[in-house]
């Protein structure tokens, strides 16, 4: 498998960064992750825009610009071979011999086998709890996951699939996920702040508006527990339901008919945008 790293191509076991580096160091760092279908990076530029706004918040200057970016995708995808990948682009703080202050930034792209599901599965849905916390900076895509990582084990314990981040009463995001209020008169809702600005969740926003009223705005734990749908979305999931919050039963505790029309919808989306090509 090929890798690559900063101005090169290099198989996976010779893509490797100097202990100095920021990211080991002290987990400084920004990435962006997308899918490939039939070849095809899906809504690469708005990835690659996010992965560029990210860089610039933690002061990262990015050695390519997009269509450089997409020309070495097109390249790693070309070598890999790989129909159905998920993509990595990692920018590092840089080699920092003083352990601290950010350098030029290593560049890597990464690229791995992922398969996703044709079609809808209404049996698959998520049992969440909550835990009293906030991202740092999270509008950014971080390499930081630390609490996330962290609470594996909770949500282990708790029998869970996930957790959901919660601060004074108000909903943010899952670790790796945005999420969606479906409410009793038929509104969508989504958190609009301290969330990382999901490219899936733009989409949904985006497609959503021709069939229910949309919302960003604060979502409190109560709009979650009261609502008639729950459903989080991500790059790799989707959309997927919640079934339960802490135990407590999200709506009927099924799939319901809003997130499964607007999974067929972005599932649309995705196959006109891999018609399309690029």
């Amino acid at each position: 498998m090929w890798a690559f790293i900063n101005n090169q191509f290099v198989t996976v076991d010779q893509a490797v960064l100097p202990v100095s580096d920021l990211s080991i160091q002290r987990g400084y760092g920004v990435f962006d992750f997308f899918r490939t279908a039939e070849h095809v990076p899906l809504f690469i530029d708005h990835h690659l825009d996010r992965l560029r706004h990210s860089a610039s918040v933690l002061r990262l200057q990015l050695p390519y610009n997009n269509v450089e970016l997409k020309n070495i995708v097109r390249e790693l995808i070309r070598k890999n071979s790989l129909s159905s990948s998920g993509i990595r682009i990692t920018v590092t703080g840089g080699n920092a011999i003083d352990t601290y202050t950010p350098t030029t930034p290593n560049l890597i792209i990464t690229q791995s086998t992922l398969t996703m599901d044709a079609a809808f599965d209404p049996s698959k849905g998520l049992h969440l709890i909550t835990e009293e916390y906030v991202r740092e900076l999270p509008t950014v895509k971080s390499i930081n996951y630390l609490m996330g990582v962290y609470l594996q084990q909770k949500v282990k314990d708790s029998g869970a699939s996930d957790v959901l981040y919660v601060k004074n009463g108000f909903i943010s995001e899952l670790p790796r996920s945005n999420v969606f209020v479906v409410t009793t008169d038929n509104k969508l809702l989504t958190a609009n702040e301290h969330v990382l600005y999901g490219i899936t969740r733009n989409h949904i926003l985006q497609i959503a508006t021709s069939v229910l009223e949309v919302k960003e705005q604060p979502v409190s734990l109560t709009d979650v527990l009261n609502a008639k749908e729950v459903f989080v979305s991500s790059t790799t999931k989707r959309l997927l339901p919640v079934f339960s919050v802490n135990g407590n039963k999200v709506g009927n505790g099924n799939t319901g008919t809003v997130t499964t029309d607007l999974y067929q919808r972005f599932l649309e989306m995705e196959h006109q945008f891999i018609k399309k090509g690029w």
